[in-house]
């Protein structure tokens, strides 16, 4: 039943969320492609993919030559991925000792710590009992040491796993405990509660051991909180509850845990292995009982189940009691042969087995009348019994001591919660002669309190004030802005209106009837715009009282460059063209950019007063990635000192006017906007409009 040692490491390390390989390429640095492969391997080892796990460490190993931090983990992912497939502890053994150099080397405790608990254990599984005594005797150094959490918990953990594999019990139990307290101190974000949980079933198992059901009970107990989660701890829960009861001959309760276990919706070979292990008591129990048949029946099964498991251990154990019914059905031939084939790995896993089963083999070649081989096999019983007696005579010994020691530190707990009492006495009385003293201190530090908090409000107002001034000249500046708008996108309209009326008023002989409909319309359609153009500035204005700042929103080029035509209508004798072959849409404020078509286009209109066939070309195009908008007329042009007042703050002036362009340089930067001009003379002027995303 090793395999449940090694939950706390699942239940750190891993996630639960499986992801397709990744494709290194994407990645810039060496330390992006690292952790992407570390958290595929991660991932497929989690399902059990020993094969790709193997494969994927290798890609992160080659890519790690320069990062021992990252070979200690894709090594240690490798070793796991060698042991849980088909036990290959050889293999494991020399990826986990790599990891265990390169985290040293890195000084990455917590990959350090990882590997030497998997070292740990594979060193008993190769019986190397020479070096895992060295390792044990760093580890303590270890947690001597360090000031980790987490590692204290692990390699606790390990250290009594260490002292249960030579079945003392009383030591291991000690450790555990440790590891439970700083177990409980690890973030929930980092751990999970069920490894509380699994110690707690460790300790029990240990109790079982000992024979002490009772005591065993009462840490299974303990442990039900916190694995009430997961049906996998609690089905091994279950089953040592059934041994429980087995010894206590309480068959109602082992059947209530036997179903137990074949209701919890457990994964792969755990399910077997569970279901094995169950079989296995309740055939030992029917066998104490003299029904052998049935005890046979679920021995039969225990084993089937435990090849399914494809755990050694698992299959050994159920062979053994197997082996145990067959004989006591006086099957002597069938039993020897199942013996026989537990005994191949009984000596490995548990001598207690070990030793039942030559017991076995020895009485079953005697009941056959095989007494060479009677004599063999009571040969072997006979030397590792003894030796078995002389360990549990030690053990007794170690287990008495550990008990003595701790009660003698419970005894020195006493003595130091009373020596703490006095000391708390002395304090109190110590603690009451220094608060007169901070209370004075404190009163002083109040009154400098407060008048550095008077110093400070002092400086607040003076920003504040500061900052009212601020507001108060940009607001004068928005002012002045706001009325050049209406002065310039007003009066060119206006004075179309006049000029048409005065040559209606002094000189109604050069108009004929059709020109003067056509101008009556064209009259019409001014005013129209001009009202519409008003109330687009005063709902524009409303809005921009508080704050003079752009609201974006997705326009279309086309509405523009219609409402644009509109408003220009009433002028003659100059040609305006739109080209927007895109459909384009621009992210900008509509009035903002409204105002500078405007100013654009009165600004090109004024240019071409003196140029016969007048032609203004607005036109929107996309490159790049970026929108443009240009105006182009064919109208005398200018020099660059002309068009200055587009880029110097300190310039107002313009072609003409000079108000417009001042007007379009801060509407423009205030959309994020760039404008361009190219003129030159006689050839005219373009204007380009492009818009930064």
């Amino acid at each position: 039943m090793k395999r449940i040692g090694i939950l706390f490491l699942y239940f750190i390390t891993f996630s639960v969320l499986a992801q397709q390989e990744p494709n290194l390429s994407r990645y810039k640095t060496i330390p992006e492609k690292l952790q992407a492969q570390l958290n595929y391997t991660r991932d497929i080892l989690n399902l059990d993919e020993y094969s790709k796990v193997i494969s994927s460490t290798q890609k992160g190993i080659n890519l790690s030559q320069n990062h021992p931090a990252y070979l200690s983990k894709f090594y240690f992912f490798r070793g796991m991925a060698y042991e849980f497939n088909n036990n290959q502890y050889q293999e494991a053994l020399v990826n986990y000792e790599l990891a265990w150099k390169y985290a040293k080397k890195a000084r990455h405790l917590k990959n350090e710590t990882s590997a030497l608990m998997r070292l740990n254990y594979i060193y008993y599984a190769l019986n190397d009992t020479t070096k895992r005594k060295s390792l044990v005797l760093y580890i303590k150094n270890v947690v001597d040491t360090t000031k980790s959490v987490y590692t204290k918990a692990v390699l606790y953990g390990s250290l009594g796993e260490y002292y249960l594999d030579y079945a003392q019990y009383e030591t291991f139990i000690g450790y555990q405990l440790k590891a439970i307290i700083y177990k409980k101190q690890i973030p929930k974000s980092v751990a999970n509660d069920e490894n509380i949980g699994v110690s707690y079933c460790q300790i029990a198992s240990a109790y079982i051991k000992m024979k002490q059901f009772d005591k065993a009970i009462e840490y299974l107990k303990y442990s039900k909180p916190y694995i009430k989660t997961s049906a996998y701890i609690m089905a091994f829960c279950s089953n040592y509850y059934i041994q429980c009861f087995v010894a206590e001959k309480k068959i109602d309760s082992i059947q209530k845990y036997y179903k137990l276990i074949y209701s919890y919706p457990s994964e792969k070979d755990s399910l077997f292995l569970n279901l094995s292990f169950a079989n296995r008591s309740m055939s030992e129990y029917y066998v104490d009982k003299h029904q052998l048949n049935t005890a046979h029946n679920y021995a039969k099964k225990a084993v089937l189940l435990g090849k399914k498991s494809n755990d050694d251990d698992i299959i050994m154990e159920a062979n053994t009691v197997l082996g145990r019914v067959l004989y006591e059905k006086r099957d002597y031939k069938k039993a020897i042969e199942i013996l026989k084939s537990a005994s191949k790995n009984a000596l490995t896993y548990d001598k207690e087995s070990y030793v039942m089963i030559n017991k076995k083999l020895s009485e079953s070649y005697a009941a056959l009348g095989l007494w060479q081989k009677a004599y063999q096999y009571n040969e072997i019983y006979s030397k590792y019994n003894d030796e078995m007696m002389q360990e549990s005579a030690k053990q007794n010994i170690a287990n008495a001591e550990a008990r003595y020691q701790n009660k003698t530190k419970g005894q020195e707990i006493k003595n130091l919660s009373a020596q703490n009492t006095i000391k708390n006495i002395q304090i109190a009385d110590a603690k009451k002669q220094r608060i007169y003293l901070i209370s004075g201190m404190i009163l002083v530090g109040i009154i400098g309190l407060l008048l550095f908090l008077q110093n400070q409000n002092r400086k607040k107002t003076n920003q504040k004030l500061q900052l009212l001034n601020k507001e108060l000249d940009e607001a004068n500046k928005i002012k002045a802005r706001f009325f050049g708008i209406l002065n310039h996108d007003l009066r060119s309209p206006v004075s179309n209106l006049i000029h048409f009326l005065h040559l209606q008023k002094e000189s109604p002989e050069l108009i004929d009837e059709a020109t003067a409909l056509r101008m009556q319309t064209k009259v019409i359609s001014g005013a129209e715009n001009l009202l519409s153009s008003m109330e687009d500035i005063l709902l524009w204005s409303k809005g921009q009282m508080e704050s003079f700042k752009p609201h974006l929103q997705k326009i279309e080029v086309a509405a523009l460059f219609e409402e644009t035509k509109k408003h220009f209508a009433s002028v003659e004798n100059i040609q305006l063209l739109f080209e927007n072959m895109e459909n384009s849409i621009i992210n900008t404020d509509e009035n903002y950019l409204k105002t500078i078509i405007r100013n654009l286009t009165g600004n090109a209109i004024k240019a071409l007063a003196k140029t016969s066939n007048g032609k203004i070309i607005w036109k929107a195009w996309h490159e790049n990635n970026q929108t443009y908008l240009s105006i182009t007329d064919n109208g005398t042009g200018g020099t660059q000192e002309q068009f200055k007042a587009l880029y110097d703050d300190s310039q107002v002036i313009g072609i003409k006017s000079g108000l417009g362009l001042h007007l379009i340089r801060d509407l423009a930067t205030a959309i994020n906007c760039k404008i361009e001009v190219c003129s030159k003379p006689d050839l005219g002027t373009t204007f380009t409009i492009k818009f930064c995303h």
